[in-house]
């Protein structure tokens, strides 16, 4: 049997708006509901940031609770992962919610160029964030947007910051960061196994390239991201429906390519996750 593939869902972020797309999900209801619909699609992770009721992006570890709780009771067994990036806080802030004890959170072990801004990870707070995610027991997910976080990421787990194998989440295409390059990715992938061999990785594509990425995570033996937060578009001309359906147009690929489709129990498998 080929490997299963992990289809993880990021079913808000922190820059999609109803005007971008009405079925970006934004209160604590429409993210529970979404995420069950995407969890019945054949998503068995969730990538989850929260929202003020403005649609502004927050780090409010009491939204989180009340999403958490939601996906918990609806979704059973999907794997939670909490987002800590910088545009919904700053600072310790950003971790907030990690006393919540989710399966995941993310952690971004550099800095690196957006297109407006700087996405300022100082090696203080990766540490300090890596400490608290080792204190309750949570898995990072190291998000890396280029190649110094892959060797830093080894490095830490070397040092004992980050316990048992690294997941890492190569994200390419994000305008002034990594474009989507066949070549770097394989080079990601290759770099990962020679620094750390029991590792796990998931592409990440933004916009249009999501499921370029997907098409190459399935065939390199990684596992894929789809959702609202990267993309909000089934193909050029069409807004997606649900976050469900860009999991269901993921499954689709994972048959193309005979990977089955990751259970929930397999996920957690996979991520060495109880």
């Amino acid at each position: 049997m080929n490997k299963p593939c992990i289809i993880s869902v990021a079913i808000t972020g922190s820059l999609p708006r109803k005007k971008d797309n009405p079925a970006v999900p934004i209160t604590v209801s429409e993210q529970v509901e979404s995420t069950q619909a995407a969890f019945e699609a054949g998503a068995t992770l969730v990538h989850l940031h929260v929202r003020n009721d403005d649609e502004t992006p927050t780090s409010n570890p009491d939204r989180f609770a009340l999403v958490l709780e939601g996906i918990r009771k609806h979704a059973p067994g999907m794997i939670t992962q909490v987002s800590t990036g910088g545009r919904s806080g700053a600072g310790n802030e950003r971790g907030a919610m990690l006393s919540l004890r989710p399966d995941m959170a993310s952690l971004a072990t550099g800095s690196v160029n957006f297109p407006t801004r700087v996405y300022d990870n100082p090696p203080e707070l990766v540490d300090w964030l890596a400490a608290e995610m080792k204190t309750y027991g949570i898995k990072p997910e190291v998000e890396a947007f280029d190649l110094s976080m892959i060797f830093q990421a080894a490095a830490m787990q070397a040092a004992g910051a980050i316990v048992g194998p690294l997941h890492i989440q190569f994200v390419m295409g994000i305008k002034n960061a990594m474009p989507v390059d066949r070549e770097v990715l394989e080079f990601y992938v290759q770099t990962l196994k020679r620094l750390s061999p029991d590792a796990t990785w998931t592409g990440a594509g933004i916009g249009r390239h999501q499921l370029t990425m997907a098409r190459w995570s399935l065939e390199l033996g990684g596992h894929c991201r789809t959702g609202l937060e990267d993309n909000v578009r089934l193909d050029k001309n069409t807004l997606a429906p649900s976050n469900a359906a860009l999991v269901r147009q993921v499954a689709e690929l994972c048959e193309e390519y005979g990977r089955p489709v990751a259970t929930a129990a397999q996920a957690r498998e996979i991520m060495s996750l109880g």
